[in-house]
């Protein structure tokens, strides 16, 4: 802080008054800089709270940055035919606005991740104690985090990995890096953080919602597979199996597969959980919505928005994203040993069936009683099946959708059946269809009381991935954040036959009540859905490029020194994307 003191000088005898002007540089000890806050373990913590404040916005996991996956996705689809729609229909157009706001809100993190870092520049990590080993760690998961999102969303991002880099417009106007290079960064980070971060076994906070040893594995297991290879196949199914083992840290399936979607401390952070967005539990929240990065408020709601997306419109919702009556219909396909449904279709998709009486809350929505012979849609002009999961529609707790940032049920980004189905996928890849595979897929399917695969009904690799890509991770995820960063990482995009099952996957029929009681329409909104006269597949209108959200075109007006990607040119990517692609295979046969 620059003070300006003026000396003045009487030159006796002369009667002049002259003047010169001096700089002191002066501290004004009240006022933290970013020279100054940050030499203490104590003043870091409060920067990495600030991380993992970020990665609650709007653009990163609270409404937006965790909406536009699941439209990428065929299990999800735009409902409202409005908010989403250029991204459900893959084909958003560069000067959107809303395409930087994902941008944005990891560009946040990474800013502090990158100020925290600046601290352990050129220090030896074998010289930290512990307070600091955990710090840093942190901050490297959370920018691992970070990119491992930008690379995923939009292709091509720009590293920045040095604080000093905001300092200098040379060094602020970075260039583009190239997909491998950003995923090469995120495998860096997580694999440092691995060596820095306790377990959750540590117990305490440790356990309850900060990246862990555990989380940082998982990150980095997934890393490697958005790149596959043999290679990263042989990292990634070590680095599973010592999850798995338990190197690092403790997990398990719960048995209740809805205890993952329940607000509360009796559920959240549970052993299922690798790592998780934190939420403040509704009704112990501020009021105020933050919906950018700026509009911090010391009465922030601190929840998310991913219930007003997908609520019923009729309680109250903004009736944006509704379940693909394809992801329903392969939950109904197949029945558990007793006999009855999957029951993780109720804690996935909303809709009434006559075994939910007395299971759970029933056939209820936000307390409502469900009547067989009616049909509750997320959108009262176009349908919709209503996705149940990081909502209260089945908790018991709330009569209605409480719109905004309200939401308090932390969205497990990273469960262990992922562990699991990861391993068993990788095993597949390297080894072909094994035991071993089968095993931890059947770990899965048991807790939701099907039936054990038998390796003797898969007689290829081919069989067994499409069995998990489109059998057992849909219905355990189904409507969770990660399907088109699957899509991506398996070449669908990239396939002539896996575009068209996509198409297929992501066909709905428009359906109105007025139209179904009148007669107009006589199928319902559960029915299997017929691609070749269906209203809309959102696959349809899918350009080249667009499994990629476009770099917003201001950003690229800012910063000369960036270019567009794929989505920005609408081409194709299947010359550099040139992993082996499954082709569809038949899974009666």
């Amino acid at each position: 802080m620059k003070l300006y003191k003026i000396s003045l000088a009487l030159l006796m005898g002369l009667g002049t008054l002259t003047s010169c002007e001096d700089k002191l540089d002066v501290v004004n000890v009240n006022r933290q800089t970013a020279t100054t806050f940050g030499q203490s373990a104590s003043e870091l913590e409060e920067t990495v709270i600030a991380a993992y404040n970020h990665a609650r916005m709007e653009g990163t996991y609270a409404r937006v940055g965790y909406g536009y996956d699941l439209c990428r996705g065929d299990e999800v689809w735009n409902s409202s035919q409005q908010w989403y729609l250029p991204y459900d229909d893959l084909n958003t157009a560069i000067d959107n606005e809303m395409n930087q706001w994902v941008w944005r809100d990891w560009y946040y993190t990474i800013n502090v991740c990158n100020f925290i870092l600046s601290k352990f520049k050129d220090v030896d990590n074998n010289t930290l104690d512990t307070p600091m080993k955990y710090i840093k760690g942190q901050a490297l998961f959370m920018r691992g985090l970070s990119y491992y999102n930008l690379a995923g969303y939009y292709q091509n991002p720009t590293l920045m990995l040095d604080y000093s880099d905001y300092s200098a417009l040379e060094t602020l106007y970075s260039p583009n890096n190239t997909y491998d290079e950003v995923f090469e960064q995120v495998e860096a980070d997580l694999s440092e953080a691995m060596t820095l971060l306790p377990t959750r076994d540590l117990g305490g906070q440790w356990a309850q919602g900060r990246a862990t040893k555990g989380a940082a594995a998982g990150y980095y297991a997934r890393a490697l597979m958005m790149r596959p290879n043999n290679s990263n196949f042989v990292k990634a199914l070590e680095v599973l199996k010592g999850i798995i083992s338990g190197q690092y840290g403790t997990y398990k399936l719960m048995a209740n597969y809805g205890d993952n979607f329940r607000e509360g401390s009796k559920y959240e952070n549970n052993e299922e959980s690798l790592f998780e967005i934190q939420y403040l539990d509704y009704g112990t929240q501020g009021t105020d919505d933050e919906w950018t990065p700026v509009n911090t408020s010391a009465n922030a709601t601190q929840g998310h928005a991913i219930e007003s997306n997908f609520g019923p419109g009729d309680f109250g919702g903004w009736a944006d994203l509704s379940a693909s009556p394809w992801l329903y219909n392969l939950f109904k396909a197949e029945r558990t040993t007793s006999g009855s449904l999957d029951p993780r279709l109720y804690w996935t998709i909303g809709t009434y069936e006559p075994e939910w009486e007395g299971f759970e809350y029933g056939n209820v929505c936000y307390n409502s009683p469900m009547k067989a012979d009616e049909y509750i849609v997320t959108s009262n002009n176009y349908g919709g099946l209503p996705i149940a999961k990081w909502t209260n529609f089945r908790t018991g707790l709330y009569s209605n959708v409480v719109t905004g940032l309200h939401c308090g049920i932390n969205l497990r980004m990273m469960r262990y059946s992922d562990v699991l189905l990861r391993a068993a996928e990788c095993e597949n890849e390297l080894n072909g269809p094994t035991q071993q595979a089968i095993d931890w897929i059947n770990q899965v399917r048991r807790r939701a009381g099907l039936a054990d695969l038998n390796l003797a009904d898969f007689g290829s690799k081919d069989k067994l991935f499409e069995q998990i890509a489109n059998v057992e991770r849909p219905k355990e995820f189904g409507c969770e954040f990660g399907r088109g960063f699957d899509l991506i990482r398996w070449g669908f995009f990239y396939s002539n036959d896996r575009i068209q099952q996509l198409k297929e996957h992501g066909a709905v029929n428009f359906w109105t009540k007025s139209n179904y009681e009148n007669g107009t329409i006589t199928y319902t909104p559960k029915d299997p859905v017929d691609y070749s006269s269906c209203s809309k597949s959102s696959y349809d209108t899918w350009k080249k490029g667009h499994e990629f959200i476009p770099i917003y075109q201001g950003i690229l007006n800012a910063n000369p020194n960036l270019v567009g990607n794929s989505a920005n040119t609408s081409s194709d990517n299947a010359e550099y994307y040139t992993w082996t692609i499954h082709p569809v295979v038949d899974l009666s046969k």
